[in-house]
């Protein structure tokens, strides 16, 4: 039996195949993102912080976010 066909423990409820698929995939975007974030972390411990100059200010990223939640929703946030 493969680790995709294990049987819940006892005090469990199950999912079904294609819940269980869309957890391994969420699970994955998470560590890619927990994996960046380390190695940005990890280059500010080396290297310092970036020139303020070369960044970009919160304020333009949390608006272009925004807009982009705005969009995948069809109406303005």
């Amino acid at each position: 039996m493969s680790d995709h066909e294990q049987q819940p423990a006892a005090d469990r409820q199950p999912v079904t195949p294609e819940g269980a698929d869309a957890l391994r995939a969420y699970a994955a975007r998470t560590r890619t993102s927990a994996n960046e974030l380390a190695a940005f972390l990890e280059d500010v411990a080396t290297n310092g912080l970036p020139a303020p100059e070369h960044t970009t200010p919160w304020e333009e990223v949390r608006d272009r976010r925004l807009a982009e939640l705005a969009a995948q929703r069809g109406h303005v946030a």
